[in-house]
């Protein structure tokens, strides 16, 4: 095949890094293409429909912003807005047979942990802890779009002994409990160091360190914002940025190979029209470490496993609470803990690591539409409907390998139980029907991740997350690859996971030379 184009650059990938980059690149005078195969750009981080016949725009896969630093909002002039959620969290309980809960954030947090515990020593502990992971993100945060920092230099940004040997050298379970005495306090501390990874609290690799570290730093403060009209309104306005600076944005256009002498490279592209070449100077693959390895022929790296479940839910009413204390809609309006206790997430990691679905599946829950009713149709939203997102944990892959939909539907059973157990009225009383009369949830496990998006096991971060600092392989930026002019830029990249636009800049740093 003969080479059509040629491009300073060449995207493989549409989602919001892949976008991210894509602008940077065109605003600097770059000739670049954006290759996707699938009908639209946005990757995980996209808004749809999902129920028939109802006006409820979700954000399907990815749901809550963090990581995304202000300066790629402001460099690229984006459109994009986030709002804070007026509680952080909600957590019911049961003690001496009475339903109970604890409430964190705004002004009834101090009572809130008093009533549950008997005293002051839990509410002054997680002021002590949060001011710790606070001066750590405000020193952190920052760094992820600089150069990578050596280790030591970070460790002295942090200038926190204490600080560094709880979060980078110790497992997290040790801080965890050294600070904290009641179990539910402990779970609700912990589930951070669990979101999409697979590890014990005190698991010698400190993985459950890394995913902890990257959801305290996020905006300097470790606030999880909603995005405002649902995460697609972010990639869309990415994708109207990269236009505007003059990229192309090709959909159905699926990159098969890429040939590179280390300077040149083309790319066999496939369409409905068959197969071409184009060529590119660079190339940046907003794909996962395996994908870049198959586009390559390079040595795939080790296998990723998701273990995750995500449901997506429309409800005519919130449900009633057996804890009269505290309002539905505060409940629901930050995270809901289910199940996440932390004697429960170490029984939950015990039954999935000898192979069985958790018996007590933890997981948690939140209502984009309380602080974002935009995301509702205006008849759904005047009759006070509302969505709920749930995300399950300590539910690997391998878990759902023999037969992944009674396994879904197991687990899907299982988790509402959980959350039903805290309510007043089953959740299913609650759930709106569809234009064909079907109850508006659906459930996504691992393998439906890997098969809608090409999640690697379907690994929310496309692979283990890494420490933010450089060590031998990583390259300045964290996106180097062994081919000089190959960089990967999607979540598998160092300091990549979450919707950050991070690797996406961090990509176009390295391809301008800085």
């Amino acid at each position: 095949m003969t080479v059509r184009e040629s491009f300073d650059a060449v995207i493989v990938g549409g989602g919001h890094n892949g976008l991210v980059a894509a602008a940077y690149l065109a605003s600097a005078g770059q000739r670049v293409l954006i290759l996707e195969r699938l009908a639209a750009t946005g990757g995980a981080a996209v808004s749809t429909r999902p129920f028939a016949g109802v006006d409820a725009r979700l954000s399907r896969y990815s749901y809550l912003v963090s990581l995304l630093p202000r300066k790629i909002v402001r460099d690229l002039g984006l459109d994009f807005a986030v709002r804070k959620r007026t509680v952080s969290s909600y957590t019911p309980a049961v003690r001496d047979g009475r339903p109970t809960g604890l409430l964190v954030g705004g002004d009834g947090t101090r009572d809130s942990f008093a009533a549950l515990t008997g005293s002051d020593r839990e509410y002054e502990a997680w002021q002590r802890f949060y001011a710790m992971t606070g001066r750590v993100a405000r020193d952190v945060f920052p760094t992820l779009t600089e150069p990578l920092p050596a280790r030591e230099a970070l460790r002295e940004r942090i200038g926190d002994a204490d600080a560094w040997r709880m979060l980078f050298e110790e497992p997290i379970g040790v801080a965890v409990e050294e600070h904290f005495a009641d179990d539910l306090v402990r779970g609700v501390v912990l589930t951070d160091a669990l979101i999409g990874t697979f590890a014990d609290a005190h698991d010698a690799s400190l993985l459950q360190n890394r995913c902890f570290l990257y959801h305290v730093i996020g905006g300097g403060t470790g606030d999880w914002d909603v995005p405002v009209g649902g995460m697609g309104a972010l990639t869309d306005a990415l994708a109207g940025a990269a236009l505007a600076a003059g990229a192309q944005i090709r959909t159905g256009h699926e990159a098969l190979r890429i040939d590179t002498d280390g300077t040149r490279a083309e790319l066999t592209v496939r369409t409905d029209d068959g197969e071409h070449t184009v060529g590119a100077h660079r190339v940046l693959v907003n794909a996962s470490p395996q994908a870049l390895a198959a586009l390559l022929g390079d040595e795939p790296p080790a296998p990723a496993e998701g273990a995750q479940l995500k449901v997506n839910m429309l409800l005519t009413r919130l449900p009633r609470l057996r804890d009269r204390s505290v309002d539905p809609r505060e409940a629901f309006a930050g995270t809901f803990h289910i199940a996440e206790g932390y004697g429960q997430l170490a029984a939950a990691h015990r039954d999935a690591s000898a192979g069985r679905l958790p018996a007590a599946p933890p997981s948690e829950i939140y209502c984009h539409s309380l602080t974002d009713p935009s995301i509702l149709g205006p008849d759904l939203a005047a009759r006070g409907y509302q969505t709920l997102t749930l995300f399950g944990l300590h539910t690997p892959a391998r878990l759902f390998a023999d037969d992944n939909d009674t396994a879904r539907a197991t687990l899907l059973r299982a988790t509402l139980a959980e959350l039903d157990a805290h309510l007043e009225e089953p959740l299913a009383d609650c759930l709106a029907l569809d234009a064909n009369g079907e109850p508006c949830i659906e459930a996504k496990t691992p393998l439906d991740l890997e098969r809608d998006l090409r999640l690697p096991g379907g690994h929310i971060f496309h692979r283990d997350l890494a420490f933010p600092y450089a060590t031998e392989t990583t390259g300045r930026w964290g996106v180097e690859t062994a081919h000089p002019n190959v960089l990967l830029c999607g979540a598998g990249a160092v300091r990549g996971g979450g919707v950050s636009g991070v690797p996406g800049h961090n990509a176009a740093m390295a391809a301008l030379g800085r």
